[in-house]
């Protein structure tokens, strides 16, 4: 759900700067990380919400001063309230057709009073604590919410790019789009298409080649949306072209909360509800959706309740005040972690600064064209629909869902459309309970084996007592459920059949293939595990504790054959569709693994990763070589990152360290050092040189622990020398100045099994705790390897 249409860097994600146990940081430590992280934090997302609520308040047709009365109260309100500590809120994107509905019908004022209302219904609702009830909602209804909305505010603002006014739906738009286009108003035009070239360019100059390309990574800190209201208005001011342009009336007119007149209430009373209860549910959904991706990112617990009940105080206030619905926003929540903000008065304080805006720069907000801030809300639409999140909602078979949504939003409205996908979702869901299918398959022995797919319930039944009763008397059978729902229907026709086959004289073995592959009978009883297809190993359990591989002192081999067979007959049918959709879709990962060849690092353990997640390197010592060194250089390595970085466009670099590295012992026992012409291994681990020194000059460490010893020193600055050393290929290099590449350093230490990360605010080597939120959990700067 991300829409971030800001070039703000990519930074560290925000660390949390209390002490181990909930304690309160002291005051001068809070007062540092306000200065350092908060206020210039509070900077970016300020200079991204003013023009965002302007462009809101104008796609809805309300006063344009209620669009930074929302930002305000937004950020002031729900900042110091609000249970996400980095969320920020303001005027919601997601209501931009539900409350531009209300104006148009009912007029300002009833909007207002739409928007108080749904304030104390959310209120109601956090107080009650049904937050995490709202993640009950289809993924793919809410993206087809925010798709459809985006592509009715799209639609809407090309009219004002074009020099026309919106219509009051995106029917009545499209019908009379032809129009336009054959007699645009050229200033705005041109005003438009600026702003567009600048927002879409302007997060890519920092991918010019060399020095123009790291130049262009400074500029492209600036927010693109602030950068294209400057350079248009200004044009637009030079030139003196004749165009539309932002009228923020004087404070003095603004319009306050007033009730609409009684006939209004009376009239509408079951649409005025219906409307409340849309903009508390999907301003409440937007929130919560935007909560939970702000707690993945930073890594920390909030409090959903308390963050609802933020919201309906926002919106009380916003209301009553005369501004737009307020929701916590992707656009500039995300905006704010990446400016590494650390507590929630980065929030507050962007709150005060769209408040001194509005009153102290006003006269500057009157010149900018309004085909400018329709081109900024325009992109904003366009992202909202993210083929991401298609791809994502495609994978999981939840596509008409998301298509009935869509279209019910964009042809029905908000209302009518998240009912109409809802309805596709459930009965969705209701045919997905009655498929099921059931396959018997003659074995070579003369055995059947009955495999099921799918919830057996009562509505199987016929199937699955016609298949069984195919099966020959007498026949050994193995009957394997895939682990899906089992109803009392179907398990007394599984018991029927099974007791009446046995009475012929044929066994029966029934099993269920689940992760742990335990045989199971009808009444839930374990049976022997060497029954037909059952093994309890885990996918990672070494050869060695494998009961289920032939162990051969004679011939080696013959444990990886084995190995193999088991893979083809356990884990190959439970992973064959995912390999197929990477086959056909080909690698996406989001991270490069580099780490050392030891057979003890298992990857894909100790970093629960699956097929497709991780493009791993591997080499002795987790080395990466400097480019152009005589002798030492490798460029199968610097291949692989070059690949991983420009092809693959990884988001992030992991060089993993390991404890007892042999390489590391090498190095001290003085390996490159040795007379005589040096071997294969000898001029690799001239790479880690560096580290050496390194160790002499500045050795990492631990947080909380002294290293065991001086290989484990080596081991951990081995992984920061090599961070340095990625930051000599240029691919990195870029990237990383650009803002869109991370570097990570972890380390795992086998006798404990226990992975650290280095932190890039204290430079040390922190534990990742089982549990999010106990603890320091620490996470990487890019700047720390430069």
């Amino acid at each position: 759900m991300t829409l971030d249409i800001s070039s703000a860097p990519i930074a560290s994600d925000t660390t949390d700067h209390a002490p181990p146990g909930g304690a309160a940081a002291p005051a001068g430590q809070r007062v540092r990380a306000l200065l350092a992280h908060d206020l210039p934090a509070s900077l970016a997302v300020f200079l991204i919400a003013v023009p965002f609520a302007l462009g809101i308040a104008l796609a809805t047709g309300a006063p344009l001063t209620a669009g930074l009365v929302a930002a305000a109260v937004g950020g002031l309100v729900a900042g110091l309230l609000g249970g996400t500590h980095l969320q920020v809120s303001g005027p919601s994107a997601a209501l931009t057709v539900v409350t531009a509905g209300v104006i148009a019908q009912f007029g300002w004022q009833t909007a207002c009073l739409v928007t108080v209302a749904a304030g104390l219904l959310q209120l109601l609702l956090g107080s009650l604590r049904v937050a995490r009830a709202a993640l009950a909602v289809s993924p793919a209804v809410v993206h087809g919410l925010l798709a459809g909305v985006g592509i009715t505010i799209a639609i809407a603002q090309l009219h004002v790019i074009l020099g026309g006014t919106p219509h009051s739906s995106a029917l009545a738009d499209l019908r009379a789009l032809p129009g336009e286009l054959a007699g645009p108003h050229p200033p705005a035009l041109a005003v438009g298409l600026l702003a567009l070239a600048v927002l879409f360019g302007w997060p890519k100059l920092g991918r010019l080649p060399g020095a123009a390309g790291r130049f262009g990574a400074r500029l492209a800190r600036l927010p693109a949306a602030l950068v294209a209201v400057a350079a248009t208005t200004t044009l637009s001011l030079l030139a003196e072209l004749s165009l539309a342009r932002v009228e923020l009336p004087v404070w003095e007119h603004h319009q306050f909360f007033a009730l609409p007149p009684a006939g209004v209430l009376a009239g509408h009373w079951a649409a005025l509800l219906g409307l409340v209860l849309t903009v508390a549910a999907v301003a409440g959904v937007e929130s919560l959706l935007s909560s939970v991706a702000v707690d993945r990112m930073t890594r920390r617990t909030g409090d959903l309740d308390r963050e609802l009940r933020a919201q309906g105080a926002s919106n009380l206030l916003s209301g009553l005040l005369g501004g737009l619905p307020v929701a916590g926003g992707a656009v500039r929540s995300t905006a704010n972690v990446q400016a590494g903000a650390a507590t929630r008065m980065s929030a507050v304080l962007h709150g005060c600064w769209v408040l001194v805006a509005a009153l102290v720069l006003a006269a500057g907000l009157r010149r900018i064209p309004l085909a400018a801030l329709a081109a900024l809300v325009l992109v904003v639409g366009v992202q909202m629909v993210s083929f991401a999140h298609i791809r994502r909602v495609h994978r999981h078979r939840e596509f008409p869902v998301y298509l009935a949504t869509v279209l019910g939003v964009v042809l029905l409205g908000v209302p009518l459309g998240v009912v109409l996908g809802g309805s596709v979702a459930v009965l969705l869901a209701l045919y997905r309970l009655t498929r099921a299918h059931v396959d018997v398959v003659a074995e070579p022995d003369g055995s059947c084996t009955v495999r099921t797919h799918g919830p057996l319930t009562f509505v199987a039944v016929p199937k699955l007592s016609r298949a069984l009763s195919r099966i020959p008397a007498g026949t050994r059978v193995t009957v394997r459920h895939d682990g899906s729902f089992l109803d009392h229907a179907a398990f007394e026709a599984l018991h029927a059949w099974r007791a009446d086959h046995q009475a012929a004289g044929g066994p029966v073995s029934m099993s269920t293939d689940s992760r742990a592959q335990e045989v199971l009978d009808p009444d839930g009883t374990v049976l022997a595990d060497d029954a037909p297809g059952g093994h309890r190993c885990n996918p990672w359990t070494p050869w060695v504790g494998h009961h289920c591989i032939e162990q051969s002192a004679d011939d080696p081999h013959v444990r990886l054959l084995h190995g193999v067979r088991g893979f083809q007959q356990h884990t190959a049918p439970l992973v064959r569709r995912e390999l197929a959709r990477l086959a056909r879709d080909g690698q996406t990962p989001s991270q490069l693994f580099l780490t050392c060849a030891d057979s003890r690092m298992v990857t894909s353990m100790i970093t629960s990763s699956g097929p497709g997640d991780l493009f791993t390197v591997r080499n002795v010592g987790n080395l990466v070589p400097a480019p152009y060194e005589p002798g030492a250089a490798d460029d199968s390595v610097a291949a692989a990152v070059q690949y991983a970085v420009e092809v693959l466009e990884v988001a992030s670099i992991t060089v993993c360290g390991h404890s007892g590295c042999g390489a590391m012992k090498a190095l001290l026992d003085g390996v490159t050092e040795q007379q005589g012409p040096p071997t294969p291994l000898a001029r690799w681990l001239r790479n880690g040189r560096g580290s050496l020194a390194r160790l002499r000059r500045a050795p990492a460490e631990f947080e909380g622990r002294a290293a065991v010893d001086v290989t484990e020193q080596l081991c951990i600055t081995n992984v920061v020398q090599q961070l340095d050393q990625l930051m000599a290929n240029p691919a990195v290099e870029r990237r990383v100045s650009a803002g869109s590449l991370r570097l990570v350093g972890m380390y795992f230490d086998f006798a404990t099994a226990q992975a650290y990360v280095l932190d890039g605010g204290t430079g040390r080597f922190a534990p990742v705790h089982a549990e999010a939120g106990h603890g320091h959990e620490p996470e990487p700067e890019p700047e720390l390897a430069a």
